[in-house]
C-alpha cells in the first residue's frame, strides 16, 4: 500500500494549523497537544521545514512558528522531498544498485506510474490543502 509517512502527515497537519492561525506564532507544544503528535518528532520536523524556509522559527519564551510566503507555493512533491527525500514507489527509480535492474520486466511500467504520481504532486501545492 502506498501512503505518506507519519512525519509528512504531522508536517501537513502543522502547516495547515499554522495557516489557520496565521496572525500569531504557534509553539510545537501547542500543535503537539492539540493534535496528539509526538513532540520530539514534530520539533525535528519543524526544524527541517524552517531550514527549507517553509516556516519561520522565532526563538524565545513567546516564540513559535508561522508559515512563510514560500509555503503556499511549495509543491507537495517538494514538501515530501524536504522531509523524506526523493518521491518514488520503488528504489530503482532513483538508484541503480539493484541486482535485477538489467533483467527487470516491471521497471518501465512502474516508472510510468511513478512519473504520474510525481506529476500529480508537482501540480498540487501546500495552498491546495491548507
Amino acid at each position: 500500500m502506498l501512503k505518506i509517512t507519519r512525519k509528512v502527515e504531522y508536517a501537513l497537519i502543522a502547516v495547515r494549523h499554522l495557516e489557520e492561525t496565521s496572525e500569531k506564532l504557534v509553539s510545537v507544544n501547542e500543535i503537539s497537544k492539540l493534535y496528539g503528535i509526538p513532540r520530539e518528532l514534530l520539533a525535528k520536523t519543524m526544524q527541517k521545514l524552517a531550514s527549507a524556509n517553509i516556516v519561520k522559527s522565532v526563538k524565545g519564551p513567546r516564540g513559535g512558528y508561522k508559515t512563510t510566503n514560500k509555503a503556499a507555493n511549495t509543491t507537495l512533491n517538494d514538501f515530501f522531498e524536504i522531509l523524506e527525500g526523493p518521491t518514488a514507489i520503488m528504489d530503482c527509480y532513483f538508484e541503480s544498485g539493484c541486482d535485477h535492474l538489467t533483467s527487470c520486466n516491471i521497471r518501465t511500467p512502474i516508472n510510468k506510474i511513478n512519473n504520474s504520481i510525481r506529476n500529480l504532486f508537482d501540480n498540487l501545492t501546500l495552498a491546495d490543502i491548507s
